[in-house]
């Protein structure tokens, strides 16, 4: 391994407000602590957190670093006092609370992953975020069963087309909304038995019309707003409803007899900001339950885009157009 440079490349936020304040500039490269490991990384994933947080909705919990990006892919280039899972060079994707839009980044060792023979970078970054999400929240949190129906709202986003797959992968059936036709199919080729143009069609009369009138056994909306009380119509008896983000309003006007009528269960979870044991302990589930499925090939991150590391103003942008399909990337080194 060649020495470690003293700066690196890094995505800045200049202040909040729209992709245009996200600037390259130099800066440290970070030292790892106790039992983390620095990251060479090849590819960053983009998730709507970091949209949220260039937009000053979503500040980085205590400790983290400034620098967007919640997930990367690359090769360990140094390691910290009591890191002994991993050695120099091993190809990892880790999830990170902060630091990914950079030429290097620190992850706790226990929150990487060994990258697949086969899987490039680029899907390898794809992985650690929308995975962990949908894994805790969907099979964890949500407790998906085979031979269940899962409702997942946006079933084209990074979460919704990994809910799709995993959730087939495991013997559920699945409702998903998306926003055109085009998305539609989209879905249905990943594994979707139901797709819903929510712009055209209701998808608590679509998801009663796929379940015989019973209703989603689980729901995973990351919507929020007017979607919460339509997620009640929608769920089955004795549902559970899973909040992840809320692209809406956090706010909302609902009718609460149908939560007891039908004793829902409605949970929500946020992963930036949980402990390291935590992240930790859905990080071994993933490895355990779903790297498989992925070194198979039965599971795979669908990619929409990738840009250069300096253009994530561009990738900022096209994920706020909501028209992309998959995963959108940052290629930060060969």
């Amino acid at each position: 391994m060649s020495p470690l440079p003293a700066t690196m490349t890094a995505i800045a936020i200049r202040k909040p407000g729209g992709p245009e304040v996200l600037e390259p500039e130099q800066r440290p490269v970070p030292a790892p602590g106790a039992g983390e490991i620095l990251i060479k990384v090849a590819v960053a994933g983009v998730n709507r957190p970091d949209v949220m947080q260039r937009q000053g909705l979503y500040p980085p919990p205590p400790g983290a670093s400034d620098i967007p990006g919640l997930e990367v892919a690359g090769t360990v280039a140094a390691l910290g006092p009591q890191a002994s899972r991993w050695k120099l060079g091993d190809r990892v994707m880790a999830l990170v609370s902060g630091g990914g839009y950079a030429e290097y980044c620190v992850a706790h060792e226990s929150h990487a992953l060994a990258i697949p023979d086969g899987l490039s970078f680029a899907e390898a970054a794809a992985i650690p975020e929308t995975f962990f999400t949908v894994w805790h929240n969907a099979f964890e949190r949500g407790a998906l069963k085979s031979g269940e129906t899962l409702l997942i709202h946006g079933g084209t986003s990074g979460i919704g087309t990994v809910a799709i797959q995993l959730a087939k992968a495991f013997g559920a059936r699945v409702v998903t909304t998306a926003g055109s036709p085009e998305k539609c199919e989209a879905a249905r080729k990943l594994g979707a038995d139901v797709a819903v143009n929510y712009k055209t069609e209701d998808f608590v009369k679509a998801t009663k019309d796929a379940t015989d009138g019973k209703g989603a056994e689980v729901i995973v909306d990351m919507v929020g707003g007017d979607y919460i009380g339509r997620n009640y119509e929608a769920a089955g008896v004795e549902g559970r409803i899973v909040q992840i983000a809320f692209q809406g309003s956090p706010k909302a006007t609902v009718d609460f007899r149908r939560l007891m009528l039908k004793r829902l269960h409605h949970t929500g979870s946020t992963l930036r900001a949980r402990s390291i044991p935590d992240k930790a302990a859905i990080a071994a589930a993933v490895a355990e339950k779903v790297m498989p499925l992925v070194a198979a090939g039965t599971v795979k991150p669908v990619m929409d885009s990738s840009f250069p590391l300096a253009d994530a103003a561009k990738a900022h942008a096209r994920m706020e157009t909501s028209a992309h399909i998959g995963k959108i990337v940052l290629v930060v080194s060969d």
